[in-house]
């Protein structure tokens, strides 16, 4: 029945709650989520990993998605203008001995 004693009580996992797990924004890289965790993908994969934090792609760059590789840190900005290329010796004169 469902009023009965033994339906109230509730399942093992709810008796002791755990804190809500936390999950820092970072506007330039990936989703740090607090582990362990399981991510499921857009196509149904799941993903697990029992590290303490893990990086979470936002980019979708990573060669290890849903990971987070550092892709983000080889991309430009898209508000900002191209990146100017290093200088040579060839291109500043000043830059000769």
């Amino acid at each position: 029945m469902p009023n009965s004693p033994e339906h109230l009580e509730q399942p093992e996992h709810l008796e002791h709650p755990e804190r809500p797990r936390r999950v820092t924004i970072d506007r330039d890289g990936p989703l740090l989520v607090e582990g362990p965790v399981e991510v499921v993908g857009d196509d149904g994969t799941v993903s697990v990993s029992s590290r303490f934090t893990v990086a979470i792609c936002t980019c979708r760059r990573s060669r290890t998605y849903p990971w987070c590789d550092t892709s983000h840190r080889r991309r430009v900005k898209q508000h900002e203008d191209k990146p100017v290329p290093p200088e040579t010796d060839d291109q500043n004169p000043e830059a000769s001995s």
